[in-house]
C-alpha cells in the first residue's frame, strides 16, 4: 500500500465510504470518518483502532465541518487525502420537486463538498501537499429521465473540481473527481434516495424510469470493494487524473455523450460561428 496516509472521508457509515474506511484501516492508514450518526458509524466500522476517528458532522454547517477538520489534525497531525463521498440521490421532475427538496439536495451534494474543501484548504496549503477526491456520478455527465436535480448537483461537483484542480495546483494539491456508474451499494434504498413527495400523474415516463432503477437494487454491475481499492490506488499516484470514471457502464455512457455532443456542435456550427464580429 506504500506510505501510510491520513484520510478524511465523509459519508462513511455505508456504501462506498464504508468500503474505503475498512480497506484503509486494514492496510494501516489513519482514517477520520464522518457521518450524521455516531452510533451507526461506530457500529458499521466496528473497530477499537487508535487509527480510526469517528466524527459526527453536519456537512451543511460550516462550523461543524471546521470542528471535524480541526479534530482530525489534532489527532493525526495532518490530512493527506480528502474524500468528499457524502451525498444522496433525488428523483423527480423539476416541477414535482419542491424548493425545499431541491435545496436540501444541493446542501449536501454540493455545499457540503464546498464546506469541506473550504475548511481543509488552509491545512493542505500549509503542508504543501494533499489530494482532494470528490465523488460525483456518471449522472453529472449523462443525466437520465427523472433525475434532473441529482444530475445538476453532480454536474456542479464535476465543474467545481475541474477549476479547483487549476486553482490549487501551485500549492502541491491534487484534485480528482470520480464519476461512478451503478454500484452494488445501498444507494437505491430509502436511506440514500429521496423521491418527490408530491408526484404529478402526468409524468408517466419519470415514474417508469424510477421503477426500473429501483428494480436494479442489488443487481448493479459495480463492485464497491473494487471501487474503494481503485480510489486508494489513485491516492498513491504521482500524477493522478482530474477525471476518473468507475464502471464499464459509466465509460459507455460518457463515450456516447461525447460523441453525441461533438456531432451536435458540428451540425449547428454555421449558427455558432455566425455570431462573431466580421
Amino acid at each position: 500500500m506504500g506510505v501510510k496516509k491520513v484520510w478524511f472521508i465523509t459519508g462513511a457509515s455505508k456504501g462506498l465510504g464504508l468500503s474505503l474506511v475498512n480497506q484503509l484501516l486494514k492496510a494501516g492508514h489513519s482514517v477520520a470518518a464522518t457521518s450524521r450518526s455516531e452510533v451507526e458509524l461506530i457500529s458499521a466500522v466496528n473497530t477499537n483502532s487508535e487509527k480510526f476517528l469517528p466524527l459526527v458532522v453536519d456537512l451543511s454547517d460550516e462550523l461543524s465541518v471546521e470542528h471535524a477538520i480541526n479534530a482530525t489534525i489534532g489527532q493525526f497531525g495532518e490530512i493527506d487525502v480528502v474524500i468528499n463521498n457524502a451525498g444522496y440521490g433525488i428523483g423527480g421532475s423539476i416541477e414535482e420537486l419542491t424548493d425545499e427538496e431541491t435545496r436540501n439536495s444541493f446542501d449536501i451534494n454540493v455545499f457540503g463538498t464546498l464546506n469541506v474543501i473550504r475548511k481543509v484548504s488552509l491545512q493542505l496549503r500549509k503542508q504543501g501537499f494533499g489530494h482532494i477526491i470528490n465523488i460525483a456520478s456518471i449522472a453529472g455527465i449523462v443525466g437520465a429521465t427523472g433525475w434532473s436535480i441529482y444530475a445538476a448537483t453532480k454536474a456542479a461537483v464535476i465543474a467545481l473540481s475541474e477549476v479547483l484542480a487549476e486553482d490549487v495546483k501551485a500549492f502541491g494539491i491534487k484534485v480528482t473527481v470520480v464519476a461512478p456508474g451503478a454500484f452494488r451499494t445501498n444507494f437505491l434504498t430509502p436511506e440514500s434516495l429521496v423521491l418527490a413527495k408530491n408526484p404529478i400523474d402526468a409524468y408517466e415516463d419519470v415514474r417508469s424510469v424510477h421503477a426500473r432503477y429501483l428494480k436494479m437494487d442489488g443487481a448493479q454491475a459495480g463492485d464497491p470493494e473494487k471501487a474503494a481499492a481503485a480510489m486508494i490506488a489513485l491516492a498513491s499516484m504521482p500524477n493522478p487524473p482530474v477525471h476518473l470514471l468507475l464502471g464499464n457502464d459509466a465509460l459507455q455512457r460518457a463515450t456516447a455523450k461525447n460523441e453525441a455532443l461533438t456531432k451536435e456542435y458540428q451540425d449547428w456550427k454555421a449558427i455558432t460561428i455566425s455570431t462573431d464580429f466580421d
